[in-house]
C-alpha cells in the first residue's frame, strides 16, 4: 500500500497513458489483472477550453479506481483552467497527471510534453497552477532530459517536489531517444531514496524481470506499463502476483490469449460502437499472438481483415483449429 496525495494505492503497476490505445474501455478491461491506478490519453488543454468534442470524450469515464486524467499544455493558466472544465464535465476524476515527456514533434512543437523539461521551472509552475484550483493528487510523467548533453531530471524533480506533486513517473529515456534503445535505469539508481514523492519507473517493461529489475535498480514505489502490456494483459497479473506473493505466474497460454483478445474487443465495441471499435482492434488484435508457433499468418489476418466483431470470432475460431492439428 502506498500513498497517492489522499489515497490509498493498494499495487505496484501503473497502467501507462497512450494516444489512441488507454480508452476508458481499455482501462477497465485491465482492471481484472490488478492494475493499480490508470491515466487517461493525454487530454489537450486548448482542446478543453476550446470545447472540442473528441477532446471531451476523453474525460468522460464513469468511476474506475483510480484513474487521473493526463493533461498537456505549455502554459500554467491554460492547463489550470482545463483542470477546471474536466472537472465539471466529470467528477469522477480521481486525479491530474501532466505530460512532462511525450516526444513526439506534433506536441513539443508547441512548448508542451519534453519541451518542458528545458524549463523546470515552469514544470512547477504547472503543478502549482492545477493545486490553485482543486484538491485532487497531481502527478507528472517527464524523461530524463531532452538528450544526453542535457539530462536535468532532477532539477526537474526538485521543482516539481517543491511544487507539491503528489508522484513523478519518469521514463529512463531522453526525449531524442523516443522509444529506442535501452533505457538508462543505471542512471536513476537509487532515485526513490532521494525523493521526497513515490517513483513510478517507465520504459521497456515487456516482462516480469524488466519490472523487477527496474525497480530492484531505482527503488521505485510503482512500475508503468505501455507497450508492454499490449496484447499482453496478464503481465500486469504477473509483475502484481510477484510482488504480492513472490510467485513467478507462468506466461499464459493461446487459448488464454483467444480469450482476452474477445474480451477487449467487447469492452471497447462497449465503449466506441462496433465500427470505430474494429478499426482501431485492427493495430491491437494480432499482438496477443506475438511470439506463438505458427502465428505470423493469422495476425497478419488479425491486423487486415477485421470488419466486425464475427470477423474477429471467425479468425479466433480457426486459431483454436490450428492449435487442435
Amino acid at each position: 500500500m502506498w500513498k497517492l496525495g489522499n489515497l490509498d494505492i493498494d499495487g505496484k503497476v501503473v497502467l501507462a497513458p497512450m494516444a489512441g490505445i488507454t480508452s476508458s474501455g481499455y482501462r477497465e478491461f485491465f482492471k481484472q489483472f490488478g492494475v493499480a491506478i490508470s491515466v487517461s490519453e493525454m487530454v489537450s488543454d486548448m482542446g478543453l477550453i476550446y470545447g472540442n468534442q473528441e477532446t471531451k470524450t476523453y474525460v468522460d469515464f464513469a468511476p474506475q479506481k483510480y484513474t487521473g486524467v493526463q493533461l498537456f499544455g505549455y502554459e500554467p493558466e491554460n492547463i489550470k483552467k482545463a483542470a477546471e472544465i474536466a472537472l465539471k464535465l466529470n467528477k469522477n476524476i480521481d486525479f491530474f497527471d501532466i505530460n512532462m515527456g511525450c516526444p513526439v514533434p506534433k506536441v513539443t512543437k508547441t512548448g508542451a510534453g519534453s519541451s518542458l523539461l528545458k524549463d523546470p521551472k515552469r514544470c512547477g509552475d504547472i503543478v502549482r497552477a492545477i493545486k490553485s484550483v482543486c484538491d485532487l493528487p497531481v502527478t507528472a510523467k517527464i524523461r530524463l532530459g531532452w538528450d544526453e548533453q542535457s539530462i536535468n531530471y532532477l532539477d526537474v524533480i526538485r521543482e516539481l517536489e517543491d511544487a507539491g506533486v503528489d508522484a513523478i513517473a519518469i521514463h529512463a529515456r531522453t526525449k531524442k531517444e523516443l522509444y529506442s534503445g535501452t533505457p538508462h535505469y543505471e542512471l536513476l539508481k537509487g532515485l526513490q531514496s532521494k525523493m521526497k514523492v513515490p517513483l513510478i519507473v517507465s520504459g521497456n517493461i515487456f516482462k516480469l524481470d524488466d519490472a523487477i529489475n527496474a525497480i530492484d535498480i531505482t527503488g521505485a514505489t510503482a512500475v508503468m506499463v505501455a507497450r508492454g502490456a499490449i496484447g499482453n494483459p496478464y503481465l500486469v497479473k504477473q509483475i502484481d502476483t510477484y510482488y504480492r506473493t513472490g510467485e513467478r505466474l507462468p506466461d499464459p497460454s493461446c487459448l488464454d490469449q483467444i480469450r482476452w483478445c474477445l474480451e477487449l474487443c467487447d469492452f471497447l465495441i462497449k465503449e466506441k460502437g462496433e465500427e470505430t471499435a474494429l478499426r482501431i482492434y485492427r493495430g491491437i488484435a494480432s499482438k496477443f499472438f506475438s511470439g506463438f508457433a505458427n502465428s505470423k499468418h493469422y495476425r497478419k489476418r488479425l491486423s487486415m481483415e477485421l470488419t466486425d466483431r464475427q470477423s474477429l470470432v471467425n479468425i479466433l475460431e480457426d486459431i483454436k483449429e490450428e492449435l487442435k492439428e
